[in-house]
């Protein structure tokens, strides 16, 4: 088919390699403008465009698609048009630009978490089983008919990063079996059942952790917002980062953010049971082990002070 892809981040690069190596005639690759990374803010293009220039695709670099995106995309003649967490909203005249309009890779299991972080909510609010979809593109948010998805439990210790990359290679399959089956006119699709739960963009406070939880619920935290925003607290009102996390074994009884030594970490208590810390970063200086930086503090610690 001749296709338009519209992507911006790692997660969307597997179903653009997938549809490449399908022999789809990829006309465009819609993609957001390089950006600022690193300490010294060097402008870097995104990993889809990166991947398009390796692959020879011709590349548009937006923001937003507008008056201007519309009027280079329009004539390009795509047949469909696929989308993977490209950043930005598709409306009307575009939408319907294509034959068959655009479709979308959404990582979750549609309609529970339409929106900007669906791996992250999830994880946050404890889901233990997740997904991806296949669906298409409607003006309302994530609310299109379904063509195919795909479940998997989570495992005990998977972060956003872990998780968000196994869909992304399974889900790009998802999607390639998808365009074949719209280009060979035997693609249905099915409105979604159930009650909507939205995934609002994490903001910063969402990565803090809440010592009153249980050790379960602030895992599950900790895992969504790992690595960004990043999982963190405080110690003497400074903040602290809490870079890698896991269930405790046999831990002591300790008060909301009290800590304790372990043979391989520390321990912090929780409103129910411990967890173990194992890396950390304190304020103003680098990762360390948690069990070094606990043998250097004096007294007791109580996170979240």
């Amino acid at each position: 088919m001749r296709l338009i892809f519209a992507g911006t981040p790692d997660a969307a690069v597997p179903t653009l390699r997938a549809l490449h190596a399908a022999g789809h005639d990829i006309r465009m690759v819609v993609t957001r403008p390089d950006a600022p990374l690193g300490r010294k803010r060097v402008l870097t293009p995104s990993p889809v465009a990166r991947a398009a220039e390796e692959l020879g695709l011709p590349v548009l670099k937006a923001a937003r698609l507008g008056e201007e995106e519309t009027a280079a995309l329009t004539p390009l003649g795509a047949e469909l048009a696929v989308v993977v967490a490209y950043g930005g909203l598709v409306r009307e005249p575009l939408l319907s630009a294509p034959d068959h309009g655009w479709i979308n890779l959404h990582f979750s299991l549609l309609p529970r978490w339409r929106g900007a972080a669906p791996v992250q909510r999830a994880l946050i609010a404890g889901d233990r089983v997740t997904g991806a979809a296949v669906f298409q593109l409607v003006p309302e948010l994530d609310a299109g008919d379904v063509y195919a998805e795909l479940r998997r439990e989570i495992a005990p210790d998977e972060t956003t990063a872990d998780l968000l990359a196994a869909l992304a290679e399974s889900g790009a399959e998802l999607t390639a079996d998808v365009v074949a089956a719209i280009a060979d006119g035997t693609a249905v699709a099915a409105p979604q059942e159930g009650e909507p739960t939205h995934a609002a963009k994490l903001a910063l406070d969402d990565g803090r952790v809440r010592w009153e939880e249980s050790a379960v619920r602030v895992l599950d935290r900790h895992r969504g917002v790992t690595p960004e925003p990043g999982s963190h607290t405080t110690n003497e009102g400074e903040r602290f980062k809490i870079l890698a996390a896991t269930a405790a074994e046999d831990g002591p009884e300790l008060a909301q953010g009290e800590l304790a030594a372990a043979k391989d970490g520390v321990f912090a208590g929780t409103g129910d049971g411990t967890i173990l810390l194992t890396r950390v970063q304190p304020a103003g200086k680098g990762a360390m082990n948690a069990a070094d930086w606990f043998r250097g503090q004096r007294g007791d610690v109580r996170l979240g002070s």
